[in-house]
């Protein structure tokens, strides 16, 4: 065994997944923060409000499917080569927004060039997949008991990607427009796709695979000296299907569905939201002139995301079913004060979106506390498919809220988030169907 050779530790193995899901995850305000430029000219060639909502879901689109197949292979050869492969795609995509930026938006973007933004999204969308890939990832460095505190760093942490980068683009639109923004995004996702190929770690079982040892010798070599308890399936389809058997899988699925698949369709549909709804402009600062929708939005992802790190310590000290229940009431409360809104009451939507994203974060550590208990012979594949099937609502729900407006005009945009009513009550009866029969298989 001293000849083994094992680079790392779970606390290296946990920053490299958090830094690759970090930068992957910003891709999804590459269409929603910048949907006030391109928006307009859309809508003025005969765009529909539903096309435009569709439009700045498709990175959710791409981010979601992609989970499945990708979470499951990493089962089989650890996260590092499928993280890479996926933020590779998303630099692609952010090449080709570079160039829209630069060369077509100054002339006009039309229902002509929507295809391509369609096809561009979703490749750009293609690093928010690498979500369930790191959450296998950071599984396996980690033992069941650390796993809720590992899971919520990795994830909290990485969901403040897109806050940060509305932020910084609420500044960079007013500097440099439209292609300059997109042309620093693009360097920081090529940068921080760099940076991980040289720290990003698979866990100690996927290294020792590639060194002639034995089972045997992989799972007490592991299992003492760093006290991974999770071992890989070796078989891609075997992944995938023995954690979709499981019909707690499906409940997480759903749950997944209504908290991470809602968050990421609200930092898309956030900003239309202010802008069309309660018409917000831009603020000045040192001289720039920055928009307040981005601000707002921002806030939204990071409050959700840092509630996320600490319900994950929350779901290790108590159960992940327990503040999974207490973040979907939350929530509930939320969507109803939401619904209540005039375009005069800012105060309140602004309460009401706290609200939400607190129980949406709150949720979102809950459930995948949940996800190596429930499938602990197949993480990654369970990862895949409630990520890829949950993380869907991202790119479901902006176009049914934008089919509201076009069908109920201005006041569909607080009469949408009833949506949101209709998906917690269901994932409560969820809640508490797993919680009756959490013993079975």
């Amino acid at each position: 065994m001293s000849n083994f050779e094992v680079k790392g530790s779970p606390t290296k193995g946990l920053i490299g997944s958090t830094l690759g899901f970090f930068i992957g995850f910003s891709a999804v305000v590459a269409l929603g923060s910048t949907a006030r430029f391109f928006g307009p000219q859309l809508i003025d060639s005969g765009a529909t409000i539903f096309l435009v909502g569709l439009l700045v879901a498709m990175p959710n689109l791409s981010g979601s499917l992609l989970r499945i197949p990708f979470a499951a292979w990493s089962d089989t050869v650890g996260g590092r080569k499928p993280m890479l492969i996926l933020l590779f795609l998303s630099t692609i995509g952010l090449i080709g927004l570079v160039f829209i930026g630069y060369f077509i938006f100054p002339v006009g973007v039309t229902l002509i060039h929507y295809p391509i933004l369609l096809i561009l999204a979703f490749l750009a969308g293609c690093g928010i997949a690498t979500f369930s890939v790191g959450i296998s990832q950071t599984s396996y460095w980690f033992p069941q008991k650390e796993q809720g505190k590992a899971l919520g760093i990795y994830a909290g942490v990485g969901n403040t990607a897109p806050g940060i980068f509305s932020l910084i683009m609420a500044f960079t639109l007013g500097m440099w427009g439209l292609g300059g923004s997109y042309l620093l995004w693009f360097f920081l996702l090529l940068c921080g796709t760099l940076l991980y190929y040289f720290i990003g770690l698979d866990a100690c079982s996927f290294q020792l695979e590639n060194q002639d040892v034995s089972n045997e010798e992989i799972v007490g070599y592991c299992s003492t000296e760093y006290g991974q308890e999770l071992f890989f399936t070796r078989n891609l389809k075997e992944s995938l299907s023995i954690s979709i058997r499981n019909w707690k899988t499906w409940t997480l699925i759903g749950l997944y569905f209504t908290s991470f698949g809602g968050f990421i369709a609200l930092a898309a549909w956030f900003p239309i939201y202010w802008i069309s709804f309660h018409g917000v402009g831009v603020i000045k600062l040192a001289g720039l002139e920055l928009s307040l929708a981005l601000i707002l939005t921002a806030i939204f992802i990071i409050i959700g995301s840092l509630v996320r790190v600490f319900s994950g310590s929350l779901s290790d000290k108590f159960s992940g079913i327990l503040v999974t229940t207490i973040g979907l009431c939350i929530l509930l409360i939320g969507a109803f004060i939401m619904i209540s809104v005039t375009s005069t009451s800012f105060n309140l939507a602004f309460i009401g979106m706290l609200i939400i994203s607190i129980g949406m974060g709150m949720v979102n550590a809950g459930v995948f506390k949940m996800v190596p208990k429930t499938v602990p012979e197949a993480v990654g594949g369970a990862a895949g498919w409630i990520g890829g099937l949950g993380a869907f609502g991202g790119f479901v729900i902006p176009p049914i809220m934008g089919l509201i407006v076009d069908i109920m005009q201005k006041e569909g945009y607080s009469f949408g988030f009833v949506v949101f009513v209709f998906l917690a009550l269901c994932s409560l009866v969820i809640v508490f169907i797993l919680n009756q029969k959490k013993d079975q298989k």
